[in-house]
């Protein structure tokens, strides 16, 4: 379904962070790809350049200095960057991040709804929300923008590149924030639905909590002792086939990796599950997608007091 009437900005992790905020960056939007940007760490470089160099070493010097010149590279002011730059620490920098030839990822984002201050979409698995890392314009992001959506256009919460369903964007800076301090401040009701081994000692429903932190390598995260910060409610739908059931999630928080971690710790870890409870070295084939979905999303609209209720259409 789509909408219907019942009455922290999104985090990112890359050594040059790709900017979410394109009303706030000295650099504009280019083909609906923004600015990453960069805090400038304590360092004894001498020049701006220096640092780049040894922060990105598979980006070459003259490279960099190629951007420079071009006047690709300036900081929170707009102040072109040169090759004689002197390196400040605390700074920040703006810069246009180039990838490669990108393969199309063949599968299909659907915007579900759209008002004035958000728009909702069905994102398929394998599609990254915003750019990091080897994606840039295959990303959920910059696709809606070369689709003509406004270049404010923000997610507002996390949603896995192999997790396919509900995304919720901000399209208005000015409300931006009452929509962001409900995920925040866990006024949402997030449902997911997982296909996972059938296991007839499991206990259900079930809450499982748990303390969750970053593992190694650097994109897994780990369960250790100590008090919670994460907590899930699982619950059992149905049967299927070959003795896998199909389960639904609600996690009351929102960590990283929360319920593929949860449900790998209960014994029944995801379907196609590449990184818990083991890392596979298995190729990410796009017939092998993670059989977890944001089946739906639901809150009370902070400007209209509205019940919004969105749904995804995909199948497991």
């Amino acid at each position: 379904m789509s909408a219907h009437s019942k009455g922290s900005a999104y985090p990112t992790s890359h050594r040059g962070t790709d900017s979410i905020h394109p009303l706030n960056t000295p650099l504009p939007i280019v083909d609906g790809v923004g600015p990453s940007s960069l805090w400038l760490p304590a360092g004894d470089w001498k020049t701006v350049l220096d640092f780049l160099v040894h922060q990105f070493p598979a980006v070459d010097k003259d490279t960099w200095s190629r951007r420079m010149t071009r006047g690709e590279v300036v900081d929170e002011s707009g102040i072109r960057l040169t090759l004689s730059t002197t390196y400040r620490a605390g700074a920040c920098i703006f810069y246009y991040r180039e990838v490669g030839l990108e393969s199309r990822i063949p599968f299909d984002e659907e915007i579900l709804y759209e008002d004035e201050h958000i728009l909702v979409v069905d994102k398929p698995h394998f599609l990254p929300v915003i750019p990091a890392g080897q994606f840039l314009r295959e990303t959920l992001l910059v696709r809606l923008r070369q689709r003509g959506q406004p270049d404010s256009l923000v997610p507002i919460h996390r949603l896995d590149r192999e997790t396919a369903g509900v995304m919720v964007f901000s399209i208005d800076a000015g409300t931006r924030g009452e929509y962001t301090s409900l995920f925040q401040h866990r006024k949402v009701e997030k449902v997911y639905e997982a296909y996972a081994r059938t296991a007839a000692d499991l206990v259900l429903p079930t809450v499982r909590r748990s303390r969750i932190v970053t593992g190694e390598p650097f994109f897994r995260m780990k369960e250790i002792d100590g008090e919670p910060n994460t907590e899930t409610r699982i619950e059992k739908i149905r049967d299927v086939a070959n003795d896998v059931t199909l389960y639904r999630l609600m996690p009351l928080t929102g960590k990283k990796h929360q319920l593929r971690i949860h449900m790998s710790g209960l014994g029944v870890p995801v379907v196609n599950d590449r990184l818990y409870p083991t890392l596979s070295g298995a190729a990410d084939g796009f017939d092998r997608p993670l059989k977890l979905l944001a089946r739906s999303i639901a809150f009370r609209d902070p400007v209209t007091g509205e019940e919004r209720y969105f749904e995804s259409q995909r199948e497991l």
